[in-house]
């Protein structure tokens, strides 16, 4: 019998936790789910005979040693911040892994140890970074088996809103952690290839450079850069490539207006406002505009936006920047903060919400004298709020790759999954799941 061990239990997991329930029921195995909390879990998965629950402090280590013990793989879905640790853990017990999320330069400084002990630690396995790499290579090895010569590879996923419930004026609501999706582009400069020349956006340009997609059905996306698009050369084995640019997808204007947020200074997160906790959002705002003795708030914004930016002021009134009657914090916090709490308010999932998942890749590749095109989309739509189309992306892909651990897949170190022999199976059953590109390949 084979035993299973998910670490973490928060939203992103629902869809893993059913995809693994089918597994063990089918096979007789057993899922042990560790987390800090249970009472939530009691309810839906405590009388099930295979599941096994264990509340657990991930950051105790004896905690955590304690309870993998005995497993013959552990899935961690904790804070990327614990994943070294766990991985730690799992080499000393000669047990292999499963996460997430990217591979952190203390993670990679783990292969030799883990090869040592005959340890796989899959990362990245969700959708971004997951899906996104899985089904380039599937191209990417295509492509070389028809001898030609790949010289562009465009990538962009975007979390969004799905159409039935897109209902706001930035076409977006909060699908992924709000907090990242406010500091998103910070920390650091966009750098990507482009036509043999290396480029580089920082963050103060990071909205205003963005490449517009069209895709049948659903219509039009921007992209931007993201953080740094270069080490996919070296992960995909692509360093011929005279383009190579990853980002993010948003609908349009979203962006646009995103960068006048930039812009006032509203989304800098590196220091604290004086009395912040007074203040109501048309407060917050006003603080960020010039003073004038006459002008009111809504005057001074759409001078501020200028006549080339005015048909964003909308988008503005829209999440509540003029409401003057409720505070937006209960203690002093950063801009970044204040504009969180402002957005969650307005840029929530309602109950009958659906999300959607939107990825794409352009790939340019030449075959004697002929240059080529192909395009290959995604699209997701949610369930409902428990089985986003976010929680499917990420979850199902890594229920599948621990299916195929499980069943004997070996490939001790720190890996990803780019291997044929993995990612060829995953994207089958993903198709089988609904998960599906369309690819359309044209001479250029």
């Amino acid at each position: 019998m084979k035993r299973i061990l998910v670490l973490g239990a928060g939203l992103s997991a629902s869809s893993l936790l059913r995809y693994l329930i089918a597994l063990v029921e089918k096979r007789a195995w057993e899922l042990t789910i560790g987390n800090g909390d249970l009472e939530a879990l009691h309810n839906t998965y405590g009388s099930h005979p295979q599941i096994r629950l264990r509340i657990v402090n991930a950051a105790e280590k004896q905690e955590r040693r304690a309870i993998m013990e005995g497993m013959d793989l552990v899935i961690s879905m904790l804070p990327a911040s614990f994943h070294v640790a766990v991985a730690e853990d799992c080499i000393a017990l000669k047990i292999n892994l499963i996460t997430p999320s990217y591979v952190s330069k203390e993670m990679r400084e783990l292969d030799a140890q883990a090869k040592a002990n005959g340890v796989t630690i899959m990362n990245e396995t969700g959708v971004d970074p997951g899906i996104d790499h899985m089904s380039a290579m599937k191209v990417i090895h295509e492509i070389r088996r028809r001898v030609g010569v790949l010289k562009s590879f465009k990538s962009f996923c975007g979390g969004l809103i799905a159409p039935e419930s897109d209902d706001n004026a930035w076409h977006y609501k909060f699908t992924w952690n709000p907090r990242n999706v406010v500091l998103a582009g910070q920390g650091g400069v966009a750098a990507f290839r482009q036509n043999k020349e290396l480029k580089y956006i920082p963050y103060a340009q990071l909205f205003k450079r963005t490449e517009r997609f069209e895709i049948d059905g659903f219509g039009a996306f921007d992209g931007y850069a993201n953080r740094d698009s270069l080490k996919y050369l070296e992960v995909y084995g692509i360093d011929e490539v005279d383009t190579i640019y990853r980002g993010t997808l948003r609908r349009p204007h979203y962006c646009q207006g995103w960068d006048v947020l930039i812009e006032l200074g509203l989304t800098d997160d590196s220091y604290i406002l004086e009395n912040s906790r007074l203040l109501t959002p048309r407060q917050l705002l006003n603080a960020f505009l010039p003073y004038h003795p006459k002008d009111s708030v809504e005057i001074k914004l759409k001078k501020f936006l200028r006549k080339d930016r005015e048909h964003l002021y909308s988008l503005f009134e829209e999440i509540g920047f003029f409401d003057s009657s409720n505070l937006l914090c209960v203690e002093d916090s950063s801009p970044a903060f204040m504009l969180q709490a402002l957005l969650q308010k307005s840029w929530i999932l309602k109950e009958t919400d659906k999300d959607m998942l939107v990825m794409i890749h352009e790939f340019e590749f030449e075959i004697g004298n002929k240059r080529f095109k192909t395009s290959a989309s995604m699209v997701v739509i949610g369930e409902d709020r428990t089985y986003t189309a976010m929680s499917n992306t990420v979850g199902l892909p890594i229920g599948i790759i621990a299916k195929r651990m499980l069943d004997g897949y070996k490939d001790p170190g720190v890996k990803l999954p780019i291997s044929e022999a993995l990612y060829m199976p995953v994207l089958t059953e993903l198709e089988e799941l609904g998960i599906t590109f369309t690819e359309i390949t044209q001479e250029i």
